[in-house]
């Protein structure tokens, strides 16, 4: 069993869903950290979901990023297992950057 420590980082240019994480068949990844950066001057929104074949899961619906802030998603460790895909929406474009750290158990 091989456990990597990795991040993934994701500049959100427009407003559909995004991948940020996807678990390969027999892999667990465990995030410790999500983190969301606002580099503009106006507030916006973001909003996490952990998609499992064709269900979704809201993580955070809409949650509030203020201008020229960095805000931590996570309080508590988020496990996605293998096949899931975690995705994160930004309301606008060109505003919000995710960087992610994770621990990958195969």
């Amino acid at each position: 069993m091989a456990n990597n420590y990795k991040n993934a980082k994701l500049d959100l240019t427009a407003t559909s869903a995004t991948t940020l994480y996807t678990a390969a068949s027999a892999v667990t990844g465990i995030f410790k950290s999500i983190l969301v950066s606002n580099d503009s001057g106006s507030a916006d929104t973001i909003t996490a979901t952990i998609t499992n074949g064709s269900d979704v899961f809201s993580l955070f619906k809409v949650t509030a990023v203020a201008a020229n802030t960095t805000i931590e998603l996570l309080t508590q460790p988020l496990v996605v297992q293998e096949t899931e895909i975690l995705k994160v929406t930004a309301a606008t474009a060109n505003r919000l950057h995710v960087v992610a750290s994770y621990l990958e158990i195969s």
